[in-house]
């Protein structure tokens, strides 16, 4: 039987591997990763090659769990947005049944895993992170006010912390400093793209600042949250885990966002429709960059660091 007849048989809302990996929001899987892998490599001390893949994987395997019982709390919204309604519960490839039996499953073997190859403290870490993000942020914060996005950060910032906790078992000034750079990045990030959605968390219900208290709102607290921003990435350069090439990477970049920042604060709603929300779609790309280059600055100290380049 040939490759065609045998696909010609499988009903069109059947799911494959793929729908069930989207599940696990690969994207913010893989923005997990690799701060996550950050804070690991970045604590002092160190561990075995081996250990540290293992607590990467697991960390992943917890974003991911939280990803999954996110799309089943969020399937019936998810219909509604434009930007959400591809996703397998909504587009009849995975039930909610099934999202929800993969995400505890895995949010239990993670942390249980995590525990086993680490220590109890980073599993304890990964824990919270996990019910932060489904019960605080999805369950309880994002439909009921519009500062969602800003406590409900947390969640993403927490991963460079629980990989710092599984190598050192606690946390500190530098870890804590990585958490809120993500914290802090979070709300001018996100409320940038909602500046160009269209109408998506209005008909969904969802009381996003924009649209709760207007667009001229969202971007002066896209413009406070960005000068908070910037003060704290660059004092993270004189912490044990900064120096002279994390410090460059923050003033260039700080530079550029905040200048992009003061430029969308002075726009009118009608400027913006005028060119279709272009210096806004430019500031939520660049936003993805700015945390890439910190996180990455942090990394090339750390690899550096052994040949005497790195730190100060």
């Amino acid at each position: 039987m040939s490759d065609a007849s045998i696909h010609s048989q499988v009903p069109e809302n059947e799911a494959s591997f793929g729908d069930y990996f989207a599940l696990l929001k690969p994207r913010v899987m893989s923005l997990v990763v690799f701060t996550a892998m950050v804070g690991l490599l970045a604590a002092p001390g160190g561990v075995h090659p081996f250990i540290a893949f293992c607590a990467i994987l697991f960390i992943a395997i917890g974003g991911g769990a939280s990803g999954a019982l996110n799309m089943w709390y969020d399937s019936d919204i998810d219909q509604v947005m434009s930007r959400t309604k591809s996703r397998p519960i909504p587009s009849g490839k995975v039930t909610r049944e099934e999202a929800f039996a993969i995400g505890m499953t895995l949010s239990v073997m993670s942390v249980v895993m995590l525990g086993l190859a680490t220590n109890w403290f980073a599993a304890g870490l990964l824990a919270f992170t996990i019910f932060f993000y489904v019960v605080i942020y999805t369950m309880w914060l994002k439909r009921w006010t519009p500062q969602n996005i800003v406590i409900g950060g947390a969640a993403g910032a927490f991963p460079p912390m629980v990989g710092w906790a599984a190598v050192t078992g606690g946390v500190s000034v530098e870890s804590v400093l990585m958490f809120t750079l993500i914290f802090m990045w979070t709300p001018p990030h996100f409320w940038a793209l909602c500046l160009f959605m269209k109408s998506d968390y209005k008909d969904a219900g969802v009381p996003m600042l924009h649209v709760t208290h207007g667009r001229a709102v969202t971007r002066n607290h896209i413009l406070v949250y960005t000068l908070l921003l910037a003060a704290i990435a660059v004092s993270m350069a004189f912490t044990s885990i900064g120096g002279w090439i994390y410090l460059t990477v923050a003033v260039v970049m700080n530079a550029i966002f905040v200048a992009g920042a003061v430029s969308i604060w002075r726009r009118s709603d009608a400027q913006c429709e005028a060119d279709n929300h272009k210096r806004e779609k430019s500031f939520f790309g660049f936003s993805l960059l700015y945390l890439f280059l910190h996180f990455g600055a942090i990394l090339a100290e750390v690899a550096l660091a052994p040949y005497g380049l790195g730190g100060w």
